[in-house]
């Protein structure tokens, strides 16, 4: 599992964020924590659990306390919180910075930025990014693809037919997020989202003729960018020595970077139409999600039958 962090260089492109001093070392910048801080407390002088890896947002409400001081109090109080060295210090509201503001970002090369964005949709924004750019991380052996608005990941031996499969689900109307290789991340408790390695996006390789753009070959509407890993469909050769489950009331998960995902074993043989089959797994997925379990429901029924006829 790989941990990730973001450079602020990236941070203040992506939300157009204004530079309003950039410290000596502001191109080797990271922010390694996914949360911001609005820093009310250690203004008044209150540092005890001070986070000082966070980037710190200045509002309005920040911004007031500030204008209350004397010229005096505010070069105290703005040296003492640079004195911390975070990462940046952001200003929300388009307010302009302070005359000692600058002078002590200057004297602590810390990198201050600007931006007109009220600052509750700021702070929510650049920790939704950072959550989704910093998730816990992993790379499986698969292929993803989005089925009627499901996840589906399949894995399995190499050269079982997962390729070959999507591209009968691409036939269909399904879409591509990735083939050979998935880059899993952990977005919250819960949650998975799939992606592609930049280097193969949009590809797939089938044996004996190659290398395919899914994107030119089928267009820009059979391919994803992302999509939540909803069900792992676990591609197997047929065995005639071993019992496969006929009703489907055994519940099999994955662990994947520690969410367990429902999965599905399809045993293979000749003749068996994977892409119909996948396109079945993936609706009844989505009924199990919504609450409604045929399996179930079919025991129940056989079961009730049975004790009519017994009784």
């Amino acid at each position: 599992m790989d941990t990730y962090c973001v450079p602020l260089k990236t941070l203040v492109k992506e939300f157009h964020l204004q530079v309003e001093f950039a410290a000596t070392d502001y191109e080797d910048i990271h922010l390694t924590v996914e949360d911001v801080a609005r820093p009310g407390l250690q203004l008044a002088g209150y540092f005890d659990h001070f986070e000082p890896m966070r980037l710190q947002v200045i509002g309005n409400v920040e911004a007031s306390y500030l204008q209350k001081l004397t010229s005096q109090e505010r070069w105290v109080t703005y040296n003492r919180l640079f004195s911390y060295k975070f990462p940046a210090m952001l200003i929300a509201r388009n307010i302009v910075p302070d005359p000692e503001c600058m002078e002590l970002a200057r004297k602590h090369n810390v990198t201050v930025l600007r931006t007109a964005e009220p600052t509750s949709t700021i702070v929510s924004g650049i920790i939704t990014y950072l959550r989704a750019a910093m998730a816990p991380r992993v790379t499986r052996h698969g292929v993803l693809m989005e089925i009627y608005g499901e996840g589906i990941l399949l894995v399995g031996d190499s050269g079982i037919g997962k390729s070959e499969a999507a591209v009968e689900l691409l036939k269909r109307g399904h879409r591509l997020i990735s083939d050979d290789a998935v880059e899993i991340r952990r977005i919250s408790g819960s949650t998975l989202v799939g992606t592609a390695p930049e280097l193969i996006r949009n590809y797939i390789e089938l044996r004996g003729i190659g290398i395919v753009n899914v994107a030119k070959l089928f267009g820009m509407g059979a391919v994803r960018a992302e999509n939540e890993i909803n069900l792992v469909v676990n591609i197997v050769p047929w065995n005639t020595q071993k019992v496969y489950d006929r009703l489907g009331l055994e519940d099999q998960y994955m662990e994947i970077l520690g969410v367990q995902v429902p999965m599905n074993t399809i045993p293979i043989t000749p003749g068996r139409n994977l892409a119909v089959i996948l396109e079945v797994a993936a609706m009844n997925n989505r009924q199990r999600k919504m609450g409604y379990n045929a399996a179930l429901e079919f025991t129940q029924q056989v079961d009730k039958h049975f004790g009519q006829e017994n009784g």
